[in-house]
């Protein structure tokens, strides 16, 4: 069995994708970076009104099972928390950056 070296599947032509990414500005980014906090924000909203709305169901009796409610609650939980653990950081973050001396 002869071994074949790896060498002979490299492409040896150019590079077609020459191009450099385009870096937003800073304008741009700041909007960017808005509206994912934005939409960030309204889903973990969209968890706690889910979970809230379940546990009506529940407690009036309608048709829902105990553990859908359990299930939505923990994922309101779950992203409230790391919401919360990222707020945390982003305010320990700028506290430091505070506290650099110029």
């Amino acid at each position: 069995m002869a071994i074949q070296s790896i060498f002979q599947h490299i492409p040896t032509g150019s590079v077609t994708n020459t191009k450099m990414p385009i870096t937003p500005t800073p304008s741009e980014a700041q909007k960017n970076f808005g509206t994912f906090l934005k939409e960030a924000i309204n889903d973990v909203n969209t968890h706690q009104v889910e979970s809230d709305r379940m546990t009506e169901k529940l407690v009036l009796g309608k048709e829902v099972e105990l553990h859908e409610v359990m299930i939505a609650a923990q994922k309101a939980s779950i992203a409230l928390n790391a919401t919360m653990e990222i707020r945390n950081k982003v305010v320990e973050a700028y506290q430091e950056i505070i506290r650099m001396p110029v």
